[in-house]
Parts: C-alpha cells; structure tokens; sequence
C-alpha cells in the first residue's frame, strides 16, 4: 500500500441495537462513540439497523410468498394477456 493514502485500519465494533448483538472486527470506519468490549479495552463503536441476527434471510422469519396464487388473481382480474 502506497504510505499516507489510506484511513487507519483498526479494530471496531459493530453494533446491532435492535436484536441486542455486537462483534470486533477490522474496518476503517470511525465513530465519536466507543464501548467497552469484552476484553476490557475500549474501541469505537458503530450502530447499524440490520445485521445477521436481525435480517429475516439469517433468521429464517422470512415471508414466504406465494407467487402461484398472485399469478392466478392477476390472471382471474385482468384475463390471460398475449391472444
């Protein structure tokens, strides 16, 4: 990497205030706050709306959609296109 460029590369933690998790990573990301993590050393903590423990994808609280049915209303409203 060519000196002076790049933003810091250092040891954050990513919170996910809604479900209640957070994990220390690497990012150049900053932040004015910081936490106390578990190690007893303090970093910069960042707040974020969703991660894998709130996502409906990770937590398998996913509506199924039930595409057959919807393609049958729309047919049965608007008729079969393309004749």
């Amino acid at each position: 990497m060519k000196p002076g460029i790049h933003p810091p590369y250092r040891p954050v933690v990513f919170r996910d205030r809604a479900a209640g998790f957070a994990f220390l990573t690497r990012s150049t990301a900053t932040s004015d706050r910081t936490v106390e993590w578990e190690d007893g050393a303090t970093y910069p903590v960042i707040d974020v709306e969703i991660s894998s423990a709130s996502h409906p994808f990770y937590t398998g609280a996913q509506r199924v959609i039930d595409t057959a049915g919807r393609v049958e209303r729309f047919e049965r409203r608007y008729g079969r296109g393309g004749k």
